[in-house]
């Protein structure tokens, strides 16, 4: 069996030199998700007829075209059609395309969690004097946050796995580096098995740190 346990070893720090890079591209893109998402799932129940069904349309759009594509579309497409944002990083491109591709997702998930929650707590509210905003962003937000915790969790291990995809870009992240490093030296089992393991502990990581999360936001109500 030709397999080199010790390349394997020492492969590890060099991957995890630019673990940074993969969890900035997938953070910033679940940062920028969220905030878009909330705001496709309030246009949603608003039922404002127009706003309404551009914002199903976009879903719809996004989360009926693979990633790839829609990486592509914003880093070789949109510049051919704004030549003024020819000059956009692949970085840059690859948050612009995992957010919009996320934020459609996530706004299913905000929409059924904002469902989730009584609507005679928003009544509540305006019977105090609230605002529709303040009820919203004081009482309903919160509690859909809740619920849609492990939804978001999952997200964000997707837009870990999928930031794999900016090397077609020219990004230079963990997974990019494990094909220069099994390209140079051929040890192309020990250097993907490498990276599976990185990706797995992160995964875990983030899997306990959702429980946590979970466990704090939940303590009030058991």
């Amino acid at each position: 069996m030709n397999f080199d346990f010790r390349f394997m070893l020492e492969a590890f720090p060099t991957l995890l030199s630019y673990l940074p890079v993969t969890l900035f591209l997938a953070v910033t893109s679940m940062i920028i998700a969220s905030v878009m998402g909330i705001g496709l799932a309030m246009i949603i129940r608003s039922r404002i007829v127009v706003l309404t069904h551009l914002a199903e349309i976009y879903i719809s759009f996004f989360r009926s075209v693979p990633t790839l594509v829609t990486l592509f579309i914003f880093y070789f497409g949109i510049p051919q059609l704004f030549p003024g944002v020819s000059m956009m990083s692949a970085i840059a491109a690859t948050i612009i395309a995992l957010s919009f591709k996320t934020a459609a997702n996530l706004a299913e998930e905000f929409r059924g969690a904002m469902s989730s929650v009584d609507k005679g707590q928003m009544e509540a509210c305006l019977s105090v004097g609230l605002t529709r905003w303040q009820g919203f962003r004081r009482v309903i937000l919160p509690q859909a946050f809740r619920v849609a915790v492990p939804g978001m969790s999952n997200y964000l291990v997707m837009l870990i796995k999928e930031s794999s995809l900016a090397f077609t870009v020219g990004v230079t992240d963990i997974f990019a580096q494990t094909k220069i490093l099994a390209s140079n030296s051929f040890r192309f089992l020990e250097s993907y098995l490498a990276v599976a393991l990185i990706y797995w502990v992160v995964t875990i990581l983030l899997t306990l740190l959702q429980k946590r999360i979970e466990h704090r936001l939940n303590s009030p109500y058991q």
